[in-house]
């Protein structure tokens, strides 16, 4: 191609096969109208000059085309270098999701959009008919969703409740166009956005099952997930819930005092008691595998993960255990150092952190179990906290929250709103939800908390006001809030499942399961 300034600065065994309708197929120089668009004045004998110089030109081998030109411009001044680049840029480009196929290299021109987001991918789809044909063929919108649901919880968590909804999971083994799932998408969007607006607005399906304790009432501690929930009462039992249906699965007894703490995985159900002892259910049957005799007074807390547990006590005292299985757990270290009861722990890889009522928060090494810092700020005793990566979230009977960096030990926020001692927190990526003694659940901005310039006023985004007594303990996830309370309830607030019809803001008709023990 003799008329290609630049044609040896291309691969010649790709643009040579290029289709010749490729949208931006340029590899020769532009057309004699481009070229009379930018004429100018010549000055004396400048035609008949470059006619001979161009004469000259095309005789030349590319080589020596290419040597010449490159001549030519380094002898040129910035100003007509700028010139030139102008004039070459559209020259080099390449349509190369076009000309990929052409080349049988599909799969590649899929994968290179495949890491486009919504948006870039609309605006993709209205380059060319080409380009709209190759997301289309490649079902590069059903690829998106599945990559939102393996990154995002929100995300996952609809794509569970919503299967057939979604066609996640079909019943039949015909797979919809890409047409399906890119109407599907904006769909998807609309219900997060619904989401998210019930939990700024405080709208909810409200669920309560009355436990009706005969002696003791009080839910002191919970845990749930999509098929139960697990209670610990006042009454010294453990009660498993059916989550659908809010029926009364199972009674575990054996305990001789209240159960205040407990945690479970797919294997067992570890409890602690104010019987000052720790136990250890198997998950399915209910039967007691190991019971561990160690705290001298009621253990309030605990924490597990990964053959490593950590129990507290109102003997002011820690417990790092092994738990090579569950009949198989040995003791550590005990960690000593605060003045009071230890309220909480909780812990990673890095940090054990524990919480007490003489004001403070330390911190130790999980793999040595030595002391490292302490966190100073609360007017009063600590009553709950979660860590996780830098943050640590607590909450004190001086009726505050205090948002620390792990790190540094530096407070980087208060909260205040509740009236009572703030008795459980809990908090993902985007909210802190706390719950007192004032009966009060309260729904906070995680990352306006964050941010040293927003206002105070702006950091609560609701308060949530059903339990008729002091707020225990909850946990929550995108879709729900389940929390525990000294009335006797366990509520379970759906901000996914709401009705609209007839309903005031922030307050949802309910749907109640008593049990009445046998």
């Amino acid at each position: 191609c003799p008329n290609s300034v630049l044609e040896g600065q291309c691969p010649a065994e790709f643009s040579s096969n290029l289709p010749q309708h490729t949208c931006l197929e340029v590899s020769s120089m532009p057309s004699k109208s481009l070229i009379s668009s930018r004429k100018r004045p010549s000055e004396g004998n400048y035609e008949k000059e470059k006619d001979v110089c161009i004469q000259l030109f095309d005789l030349w081998s590319e080589a020596d085309q290419v040597e010449f030109v490159e001549h030519l411009i380094s002898r040129m001044c910035h100003y007509q270098h700028g010139h030139i680049n102008s004039y070459l840029k559209p020259m080099l480009q390449r349509d190369f999701i076009t000309a990929l196929p052409a080349q049988g290299l599909d799969h590649i021109a899929e994968n290179i959009l495949s890491f486009l987001d919504a948006r870039s991918l609309c605006s993709a789809e209205l380059v060319c008919k080409e380009w709209q044909r190759v997301i289309s063929e490649g079902m590069l919108w059903k690829k998106l969703i599945e990559r939102m649901v393996r990154t995002d919880p929100l995300w996952k968590g609809l794509s569970e409740r919503h299967q057939e909804k979604y066609l996640f999971k079909n019943r039949t083994t015909e797979v919809p166009p890409n047409s399906y799932y890119r109407s599907l998408y904006p769909k998807i969007i609309q219900d997060i956005e619904t989401i998210e607006a019930n939990w700024r607005c405080g709208r909810h399906n409200l669920q309560r099952i009355q436990c009706r304790s005969e002696n003791s009432k009080g839910v002191y501690c919970l845990q749930y997930d999509d098929e139960k929930i697990i209670s610990g009462l006042r009454d010294n039992s453990i009660k498993i819930w059916d989550k659908q249906t809010l029926e009364c699965l199972k009674i575990l007894t054996g305990h001789t005092g209240s159960v205040l703490c407990l945690q479970y995985d797919e294997r067992v159900i570890v409890t602690g008691s104010s019987d000052s002892t720790v136990r250890v259910w198997d998950v399915n049957s209910g039967e007691v595998l190991n019971t561990l005799i160690h705290h001298n007074e009621a253990v309030l807390h605990l924490r597990f993960c990964n053959g490593l547990m950590v129990t507290c006590s109102k003997d002011r005292s820690i417990a790092v255990w092994d738990m090579a299985s569950p009949t198989d757990i040995s003791l550590r270290r005990v960690l000593v150092g605060h003045r009071a009861a230890v309220n909480v722990v909780d812990f990673d890889d890095k940090y054990i952190v524990s919480a007490s009522g003489d004001r403070t928060i330390k911190v130790w090494s999980t793999s040595t179990c030595e002391f490292v810092r302490t966190l100073n700020g609360h007017k009063r005793g600590i009553a709950c906290l979660q860590y996780r990566d830098r943050l640590v979230v607590s909450g004190s009977s001086d009726n505050t929250i205090r948002l620390w960096d792990i790190e540094c030990g530096a407070c980087l926020r208060v909260l205040e709103g509740h009236e009572e001692l703030v008795r459980c927190i809990r908090f993902d990526n985007k909210r802190i939800v706390s719950g007192a003694y004032d009966g009060k659940i309260k729904v906070w901005d995680l990352q306006a908390a964050l941010d040293p310039r927003a206002p105070a006023s702006t950091l609560c985004l609701r308060t949530l006001v059903e339990h008729s007594g002091r707020v225990f303990r909850l946990q929550f996830d995108e879709f729900q809030i389940i929390s525990s309370s000294h009335d006797d309830t366990i509520l379970i607030w759906d901000f996914l499942n709401v009705s609209t019809n007839g309903q005031t803001e922030g307050r949802s008709p309910s749907r109640t399961y008593t049990y009445i023990s046998r």
